[in-house]
């Protein structure tokens, strides 16, 4: 087999979709609306290419139907390891364990072991990476660093190219990478120590399904997050958020920044991870900002991320204090859950 990134002039070209979704493929994606059969479906693309490696060779090409080219339309830690693992092949099964453990880490902000975490942080980045202004395209720590580790714009096609070949050593010789993961896995360390002592927290209410969390200035800073570009420790936070619904309260120099977000896989088509119902909260961000005394924020739908529903923010988008408590929004936001719900199983009837 082998690799393209997808481009327009393979639109008419038959090849494996492989965690992406692109026109004229087969699909092996776990994004929705994909195809993918039944029978190879997994929580992550790279378990669905090792369902589909791990089948007999005429079962594999009836799947494949016999087709050579692998593509992916985006560059991140399960796109890279699903593409790696169909090219590789019954090879990649050795590494079963870790190849899933690293993909959820970076899809699912899961926290699946230092290790995993480690990989996906060498070739996606962290949560606290910010962008060098000059620079554009993809953030991998690794393509950066074997382009030269210069300011240029690196397109995905080309980080493709580069950190292929080095997936086995990532996976197998993490720590070789220190330098790529160090500064990163120290911030979400951090984070889960703050919940383990108790500066961050989590509340839960059963019955709307909504996580309270409530993130400890400590974690903000110089070394740690930055609030003001709606970054949280979403490892931290998937590993002891138990909802459906995570209001997470951010702390800000004049008071409490706000986002509202869906388990960090709801927008993936899973197998063991239970679907998520998403909400209208048009009619709760009326309310709130008839509440709101800060006229220099306002409440809004948040499209930015994939799991994301609303949030607080000024005109440039960046997280404002509003002037609103974690236990009033908390409550209008249960409230909400509830009438949606009695209203969904009135529908139902």
């Amino acid at each position: 087999m082998r690799f393209e990134y997808y481009h327009a002039g393979l639109d008419d070209v038959p090849k494996l979709s492989i965690d992406g979704l692109v026109p004229q493929s087969v699909h092996f994606s776990h994004w929705q609306g994909n195809q993918t059969p039944a029978e190879v479906k997994a929580d992550s693309s790279t378990g669905i290419a090792l369902n589909v490696v791990a089948r007999s060779p005429t079962r594999r090409r009836e799947l494949t139907q016999g087709i050579e080219l692998v593509t992916n339309n985006h560059f991140d830690t399960d796109g890279v390891l699903s593409v790696w693992t169909m090219l590789t092949g019954e090879r990649a099964l050795d590494l079963r364990a870790e190849l899933i453990a690293a993909a959820e880490a970076g899809d699912f902000s899961a926290n699946t072991g230092a290790q995993a975490i480690r990989a996906s942080l060498i070739l996606q980045g962290g949560d606290c990476v910010v962008p060098d202004a000059a620079a554009g395209g993809v953030a991998s720590p690794l393509a950066r660093h074997l382009a030269g580790g210069g300011v240029e714009e690196l397109d995905e096609a080309r980080a493709y190219a580069l950190v292929l070949p080095e997936v086995e050593r990532v996976i197998t010789q993490t720590d070789a990478f220190e330098h790529l993961w160090h500064d990163e896995w120290a911030k979400i360390e951090m984070s889960l120590e703050s919940f383990a002592r108790g500066a961050s927290r989590v509340e839960e209410d059963t019955e709307s399904g909504l996580s309270v969390i409530t993130l400890s200035r400590d974690l903000y800073g110089a070394r740690g997050f930055t609030p003001t570009r709606h970054a949280a420790p979403y490892t931290a936070i998937t590993e002891h958020a138990r909802g459906r619904l995570y209001l997470i309260a951010i702390p800000l120099e004049r008071g409490w920044g706000y986002r509202v977000d869906y388990p960090y896989y709801s927008w993936a088509d899973t197998v063991t991870r239970p679907p998520i119902t998403r909400h209208d909260f048009a009619p709760l961000i009326a309310r709130l900002a008839e509440l709101e005394q800060n006229r220099e924020g306002r409440w809004q739908l948040d499209t930015e991320g994939l799991s994301s529903a609303f949030n607080f923010v000024d005109g440039d988008g960046s997280l404002r204090a509003s002037s609103l408590t974690p236990e009033k929004i908390a409550e209008h936001l249960c409230a909400a859950l509830r009438e949606q719900a009695e209203i969904a199983v009135v529908s139902s009837q």
